[in-house]
């Protein structure tokens, strides 16, 4: 197998029901054998399913319950931890599959960081370097070099340029109850918190979102976007609350 995906564009093409049929001990076995020849290190391959088409480059490390299913194919330096699950997937080179991953028919290019609880649905596109985290699903995304969506995010339809960072609780509302659409956000912008972006809408190169706003509008380049309600601090109020309770016990 070459070293580097076929193409950040273009995984495995295979049927949804390649990798759910019953795998014979004699099948992973010969998987097995055939990678630790290469050069692969399989942990407790008797708990892992690997199926025949798999690919995997020299120097990779595969934990146990791993599954590697379909076309895969893996390259290089790459550790996939245990109780992660990769079906027709192109990963690039120093790839690091931290625990409990589910992967389908997606790219994940050199060095980039998946997991732990990461779901990346298909067409999904991980560029260089991007680190997707905790209890974070991707569905038809594409995200560029060194972008990071590291906690609690819904990412849909969704483009995201280079070194972009998505807060914690992010959403692309990408679902109108009819038709889906697209969010595209920027090179170097900063995602606050908590904020949901309805989709379609844009956020140019170096904008900043306000943690908890509602993004309806297109964002410019640089600027600024707050959409939240305004604050309020009544002083006192939840002492006079308090008071009140105790007062009708009386």
């Amino acid at each position: 197998m070459t070293a580097k995906p076929q193409s950040p564009l273009q995984p495995p093409i295979a049927s949804p029901s390649e990798g759910m049929t019953a795998h014979p001990q004699a099948a992973r076995d010969a998987a097995v054998s055939r990678l630790n020849a290469a050069g692969v290190a399989i942990h407790r391959p008797e708990t892992c399913i690997i199926d025949p088409e798999v690919e995997v480059a020299p120097g990779t490390v595969i934990e146990p319950y791993v599954q590697l299913l379909g076309k895969t194919r893996i390259g290089p330096n790459c550790r996939i931890r245990s109780f992660s699950v990769i079906e027709n997937c192109t990963l690039g080179d120093g790839v690091f599959i931290r625990n409990h991953c589910v992967l389908e028919n997606s790219c994940v290019a050199d060095r980039a960081e998946i997991g732990p609880y990461t779901h990346l649905r298909p067409g999904c596109q991980i560029g260089e370097g991007a680190h997707l985290g905790n209890f974070v699903e991707c569905k038809k995304a594409r995200l560029g070099k060194g972008a990071k969506a590291n906690h609690l995010t819904y990412l849909g339809d969704a483009e995201i340029g280079e070194g972009t960072n998505i807060g914690a609780g992010t959403i692309t509302c990408n679902y109108d109850g009819v038709s889906k659409h697209v969010t595209r956000i920027g090179k170097g912008v900063f995602v606050g918190s908590n904020t949901s972006l309805v989709a379609p809408v844009a956020v140019g190169d170096g904008a900043y979102i306000g943690a908890g706003s509602c993004i309806t509008k297109d964002v410019p380049a640089d600027a600024l976007a707050v959409a939240r309600g305004r604050q309020v601090t009544k002083e006192g109020w939840a002492a006079a609350k308090r008071a009140q309770r105790e007062s009708k016990k009386l």
